[in-house]
């Protein structure tokens, strides 16, 4: 059982769980209208990769290079941040990522092509959540696990109510994965019931509210 908490826990880490949403649905059919404006399923291949790859740089490459920095001149202490006087730092870093694929999309993708809002209000709603997370982590330790699903989960669930054809199953495992994940760092002893669920309800609230309004 440990052992198989612990592999979830590496499966879904924070700055992963933004790269499944994204190619889920980017590469699982489903169908909006007869426009599909801002379907992502339905852009083209090479825009497909391009956003990929912005996504891996922001997401992945520079807050994962920046804690193994932070590891190293002993800011942090361990890669997961177990120590809650820790987090602020690291999260503020992933506020920066999420703020920088923000506005690197709006200079690098001009709204003027007709690109899906998605592209835009995703990074947006990674900026809100991560800033909601810096100022709880003041006072309790919130799992970012949690977190991380909670930000797939609100934008699957966002974009599936703007869509007319959607697969159930993929917001069927974005809850099933989450419980998963949440009930692995409980049994972990990383965290307790109640950090997860601030965790993934604060995830999935922004960024329901930021990607289905914006």
């Amino acid at each position: 059982m440990k052992l198989s908490s612990q592999i979830i826990s590496w499966l879904f880490v924070p700055l992963i769980t933004p790269i499944f949403a994204v190619l889920l649905v980017m590469y699982v059919p489903s169908y909006q209208d007869v426009l599909n404006e801002d379907n992502l399923y339905m852009i083209s291949a090479q825009h497909k990769w391009q956003i990929f790859y912005y996504y891996f740089f922001f997401c992945v490459v520079v807050p994962g290079l920046s804690l193994l920095y932070l590891k190293a001149i002993g800011v942090v202490s361990t890669i997961e941040i177990d120590d809650r006087r820790e987090r602020s730092l690291p999260i503020l870093v992933m506020f920066c990522s999420c703020l920088g694929l923000y506005l690197f999309h709006n200079y690098a993708i001009p709204k003027e092509l007709g690109f899906s809002k998605y592209v835009y209000s995703y990074p947006l709603a990674g900026v809100a959540a991560t800033a909601v997370y810096f100022f709880q982590t003041l006072w309790k330790k919130v799992s970012l696990h949690a977190g991380g699903m909670g930000i797939m989960s609100g934008f699957l669930i966002a974009y599936a109510a703007e869509m007319q054809v959607f697969p159930i199953w993929i917001i069927l495992f974005a809850i099933i994965s989450s419980g998963l994940v949440m009930s692995a760092r409980v049994y972990l002893e990383k965290h307790t019931l109640l950090e997860v669920f601030i965790g993934w309800f604060t995830g999935t609230f922004v960024t329901f509210a930021v990607n289905y309004y914006y």
